[in-house]
This record gives C-alpha cells, sequence and structure tokens, in this order.
C-alpha cells in the first residue's frame, strides 16, 4: 500500500464524500492530514483522518501547503484526473 505523503492521490472511503478522489496538501500529524479537490470535485480543502483515505499509487510534484491552483496544475501535467 503506497504511503500518505504529500502529493500522493487518495480515495475517500468513508462519509458523505466516499469514493471523491483527493490530493494530500499537507500531513498535520500522526492521524490528519490536508487534503483538496482543488476545485475538480465536491471536496473543499479539509483536514481528514488518514483512516478514511485509500491512497493510489499516482502521486503528483507539488510543495508543502500547495495552492488549488498549484494543485490542478500539476495534475494537468501529470495528466491526472480527479473526476
Amino acid at each position: 500500500m503506497p504511503a500518505i505523503d504529500i502529493g500522493r492521490i487518495g480515495v475517500i472511503i468513508a462519509g458523505r464524500r466516499a469514493g471523491q478522489k483527493v490530493v494530500v496538501v499537507d500531513i498535520i500529524d500522526k492521524n490528519f492530514v490536508l487534503v483538496t479537490g482543488a476545485g475538480l470535485n465536491k471536496v473543499k480543502r479539509r483536514r481528514m483522518n488518514i483512516k478514511h483515505i485509500e491512497p493510489l499509487p499516482e502521486k503528483i510534484s507539488i510543495s508543502k501547503g500547495a495552492s488549488d491552483e498549484e494543485v490542478k496544475e500539476a495534475l494537468e501535467k501529470a495528466g491526472i484526473s480527479l473526476e
């Protein structure tokens, strides 16, 4: 299973946003990360328990705390869709 790190694409597996893809933009602590859908889906930038994210093999190159614009650009460059 891929590690949860900055730039990792993941799928939410719990809650009302289950099934949506997100990008990890920051690691808060050992239990929580900051994720965003970068305006490409219904997921707003928010703190999320890592137990609720299934990491995917895809990863984009972004800096810690990257803005939604930077995340969107990196996703386009990598040819990855969050749909």
